[in-house]
């Protein structure tokens, strides 16, 4: 397969559209470490797995914590030749009443997150002549914007212009950055959208597709981003719409 003998990490890889990714990696051939905060959750996704998959606490906010994931990986697993930069949270809030520590708090997570994992993998692939590639999981919301989750966009227009920004600085190391940006994905979230059908009418209206994506499909343009497949593609961020960002219309 494209990726064996890959070693792999996935941040926030417990659930949702992280696990997604996790399960397409290991199709693939790589062996994984999920690095998440909710060990419990982590612990039974690597379990459904065997051997192929650990479980790693981290909190990607916090760079001794970044630093002691990734010698935990490298000890049980061996060197990082792929990475994944799927942890990040939202907070929603009226835009006029948001705490400014809620806006720093989401940014701490998906942008300096991003970062701070991104720089510390990066490092030991340079010191290991490793040509990784390194994918981010941005969103739609970099583009499109929901006033009600202003630091969410702004986090994830951040992780679309330092995928770029890290493309370059990486590319004379033979290490890949790219992104992936979903829409509407089923995950546990949305789910309890889902129950909501004025809510799901709204959903729906703005998807040419006419459907939910699943977290296979995003999974599986990592993998392909992660693979010798896409070895020419730095810099790029592909998104998983169902064609939303193609769609021309007003609200």
């Amino acid at each position: 397969m494209d990726l064996d003998g890959k070693i792999a990490i996935v941040t926030g890889g417990a659930q949702g559209i992280g696990l997604g990714c996790v399960r397409s990696l290991v199709k693939e051939g790589a062996r994984v470490a999920i690095a998440d905060l909710n060990m419990d959750v982590a612990q039974s996704a690597a379990r459904e797995f065997g051997d192929k998959v650990v479980a790693i606490s981290c909190d990607v906010s916090d760079r001794q914590a970044v630093l002691a994931m990734i010698d935990q990986v490298e000890h049980k697993l061996g060197p990082v030749s792929v990475l994944v930069n799927n942890a990040g949270i939202a907070i929603s809030g009226d835009f006029l009443e948001l705490p400014v520590e809620s806006f720093e708090k989401v940014l701490k997570v998906n942008l300096v997150g991003t970062f701070q994992v991104t720089q510390a993998v990066a490092r030991r692939m340079v010191n290991g002549k490793i040509a990784g590639s390194i994918v981010n999981i941005s969103s739609v919301n970099a583009v499109v914007a929901i006033p009600g989750i202003a630091a969410y966009c702004a986090s994830k227009g951040g992780v679309a212009q330092l995928t770029k920004a890290a493309a370059l600085a990486l590319a004379p190391h033979s290490i890949r950055v790219n992104a992936v940006g979903p829409g509407s994905i089923m995950t546990d979230m949305l789910r309890g959208v889902a129950s909501d059908e004025a809510a799901m009418r709204m959903v729906m209206s703005r998807t040419p597709l006419g459907r939910i994506g699943d977290t296979r499909e995003v999974g599986d343009v990592v993998a392909f981003l992660a693979s010798n497949k896409s070895s020419y593609i730095t810099g790029e961020t592909i998104y998983i719409d169902g064609g939303r960002l193609a769609l021309n219309y007003t609200v």
